[in-house]
């Protein structure tokens, strides 16, 4: 029997709080229980889903990647009769099914099968809401290395962002954030500590954000009004970064696969990618990071 608490969250909530405690193989219990109760739902897709990133989490690779090929089949079933972004579980399965088979064939060493693979289905999937997290699992296996991309401009939060190309010379560090991110608002300190440390080394750095469609609380905004929301929120949340640019466009968040927020790029003088990062990172770790990359 589940705990009293586990009654009143959702099968994918349950699943999510189990793999967290490493308990794989009681989440695994608990999709099996809601399948033979409720069938084959889309949220059942998406509990999937969870398990094999939970697998793939444990270094069960053929576990995972078995996993992953369940979810895309039940979602591909599930699919025939409803659109992808009309579901609220059903991009969770897919990106993740997708995104875990790749990180499987990465860790077998088949890196180069895995970027196709995520290529051939950004291909499949380019007008869906998945896409973006596609190109982000792109980039984790492929961008560093690579030259960073140019960043749109056009519209910006503080000062007037200058091109990458004008801040060769300068390692840069690249802050994707999301005004209704609590894990962004959550690495300002660090980043104020970072700026103080490595700014006077020559440190720059760019934070840019986007447009969601909402506001304060998720209600429906036009972009004149979320811009002016997003102000607020960065004057508000934000004031030790203020004068930071921060560019506005949905273009650099695809052009960076950056569906994860906060995601951090460390680019070198070069104009390389160096460090690419979904997700909150510490303070020490990321000193770290920029410690190498500034000249001795």
């Amino acid at each position: 029997m589940l705990p009293a608490l586990f009654l009143y969250l959702t099968l994918v909530d349950n699943v999510r709080v189990l793999i967290s405690q490493h308990d794989l193989a009681a989440a695994e219990r608990a999709v099996e229980a809601y399948r033979k109760q409720s069938g084959s739902t889309p949220e059942c897709a998406a509990a999937l889903s969870w398990l094999a990133r939970g697998a793939l989490d444990a270094r069960q690779l053929d576990k995972a990647d078995a996993y992953a090929i369940e979810t895309r089949k039940l979602s591909d079933q599930l699919l025939r009769t409803r659109k992808l972004d009309a579901d609220p579980w059903l991009p969770t399965a897919v990106g993740a099914a997708i995104e875990v088979h790749a990180q499987v064939l990465a860790a077998r060493g088949e890196r180069g099968d895995a970027v196709e693979f995520l290529r051939q289905q950004m291909a499949l999937l380019r007008a869906t809401s998945v896409n973006e997290r596609i190109q982000k699992d792109v980039n984790l296996l492929s961008l560093e290395g690579k030259p960073a991309p140019a960043l749109e401009e056009a519209e910006w939060l503080g000062p007037k962002p200058v091109p990458l190309a004008a801040l060769r010379g300068h390692t840069v560090l690249l802050f994707f954030w999301a005004h209704w991110c609590s894990d962004c608002k959550a690495e300002v300190a660090i980043l104020a500590e970072i700026r103080r440390l490595f700014a006077p080394k020559g440190l720059a750095v760019i934070a840019p954000t986007r447009l969601y469609g909402y506001a304060a609380q998720g209600a429906d905004a036009a972009p004149a009004a979320e811009k002016k929301y997003i102000e607020q929120v960065w004057r508000q949340y934000y004031a030790p970064l203020g004068d930071v640019p921060a560019p506005i466009g949905a273009g650099n968040f695809l052009q960076y696969g950056a569906s994860t927020t906060p995601t951090l790029v460390l680019i070198d003088a070069a104009g390389v990618v160096r460090f690419y990062h979904p997700g909150a990172i510490s303070g020490p770790e990321l000193a770290a990071r920029i410690q190498a990359l500034l000249k001795p």
